[in-house]
């Protein structure tokens, strides 16, 4: 399967954009690591409360089957990490690399 790279932007609760980017840091990134994923880059947009980072996955699998076992997997269910208590928006999108 070819690379599959996504470009999300979440737009966070007013106040915790510091504290998503550390959880995210500590919690999120090691486990997408231990399932194949590479992170790409991360960045804050203090301005528009925004979380900004790019994902990608080449295995075997597609993006998504892969997505989903890290979802499923236990691990992720022990952080106690719910998006939803600091997420407000969320744009997903597939990209092409060119440089």
């Amino acid at each position: 399967m070819p690379v599959t790279v996504q470009h999300r932007t979440y737009t966070i609760r007013q106040g915790l954009l510091d504290e998503w980017a550390e959880r995210w840091r500590s919690q999120i990134v090691p486990l997408r690591l231990e399932f194949g994923f590479e992170i790409r880059g991360a960045w804050l947009d203090h301005e528009r409360s925004q979380f900004i980072w790019v994902i990608a996955y080449d295995g075997p699998e597609s993006f998504e089957e892969r997505n989903q076992h890290y979802w499923a997997s236990p691990r992720r269910a022990e952080m106690d990490l719910d998006p939803t208590h600091y997420l407000v928006g969320r744009v997903v999108r597939e990209v092409s690399v060119v440089y």
